[in-house]
């Protein structure tokens, strides 16, 4: 399988994960399928681009917190995805977290 094939998979089962977590939390709300698979290929490439400078940048904070605060960074990360993409919203910070906890539960089961 090469590179691309693989990334589509893991778009699918990304966006298979978000439906999953927004059918599961009230205070998330995704359009249709499309959108929750937009999402999950938006989510990939700000956790690829944004994400490794912001834990750098808080890396004290984390030590400290014993990691808790990259739950903060992935629910940052789910509302900037807010932002930017029609048809998808998050009722406020501990719904994103929510969220956060909820996908990187489900992930696993997929192998993602």
């Amino acid at each position: 399988m090469n590179k691309a094939q693989s990334f589509l998979i893991k778009i699918f089962l990304g966006g298979i994960s978000v439906l999953i977590a927004e059918f599961l939390l009230p205070g998330v709300h995704i359009e249709d399928f499309m959108t929750g698979f937009l999402l999950a290929a938006v989510i990939i490439l700000i956790n690829v681009t944004l994400k490794p400078i912001l834990i750098l940048l808080t890396r004290p904070i984390t030590l400290i917190t014993f990691g808790l605060f990259l739950l903060v960074i992935n629910a940052l990360m789910i509302l900037l995805a807010d932002r930017f993409i029609e048809g998808f919203s998050v009722d406020g910070f501990w719904w994103a977290i929510l969220f956060a906890i909820v996908i990187s539960i489900i992930n696993p089961l997929f192998g993602n």
